[in-house]
């Protein structure tokens, strides 16, 4: 999602940093902002195997250079990618019931993986982890962060007495969402409401049984 026209202006090295280590302001800011975005779009349109530095920097619009001194690898670029796209995610809900803040969970799950150039990407990823370790790595640690997202609702269900104490909050909200990677991965059934509500009212239902305790 670029613009036509001149390319963005070469950066400096100290502007840069190591990927997804500073919050860049300004031009580096843009410039960031626009080679993700375009990582995102090829990844999506075409898969990680056919991934390529050059092809992101005319697709976002920037300096060849620019690209290659600030991510160096594919493998760096999509890290980059796959951790802005944690930091940029939507925060938790909360709704003050545990099966209500799973439901959010599942629809905000659901949505993403239902959209076109979502889906897409993260089936891209998912399969680029299989063989890539960097991506591996990547991919892990954005699971990390949106699951630690939303283990407070977990926890608080503990508090409020809805779940067995000992109950592993992390356990709860990857249960949430497992059901639904493995539709978008394993079948070309819809990934609809009616997906989610289920995911959602199954996490929960474990859970209350003990099963995560």
């Amino acid at each position: 999602m670029t613009s036509e026209g001149s390319a963005l202006p070469e950066e400096n090295d100290d502007a840069c940093g190591d990927p997804g280590t500073v919050r860049p302001g300004g031009r580096t800011a843009r410039v960031r902002a626009a080679v993700l975005r375009a990582a995102g779009d090829l990844l999506a349109e075409h898969g990680f195997a056919h991934l390529d530095l050059a092809d992101v920097a005319r697709r976002a619009d920037v300096g060849k250079s620019t690209v290659y001194r600030r991510w160096g690898t594919v493998a760096g670029l999509v890290a980059n990618l796959l951790t802005d796209m944690a930091e940029q995610s939507l925060p938790r809900t909360e709704t003050g019931s545990l099966l209500g803040d799973l439901r959010a969970n599942a629809e905000l799950v659901r949505r993403t993986l239902a959209d076109p150039r979502q889906g897409a990407l993260f089936k891209a990823v998912i399969a680029a982890a299989t063989t890539d370790a960097r991506t591996a790595e990547a991919l892990h640690r954005f699971y990390e962060i949106r699951v630690a997202e939303w283990a407070p609702c977990a926890e608080e269900a503990v508090r409020r007495g809805e779940l067995p104490e000992g109950t592993d909050p992390y356990e709860v909200i990857r249960a949430v969402s497992a059901p639904l990677y493995y539709r978008l991965l394993t079948s070309d059934a819809p990934l609809d409401e009616a997906a989610g509500v289920r995911a959602a009212e199954a996490a929960a239902a474990a859970a209350k049984a003990g099963v995560y305790a």
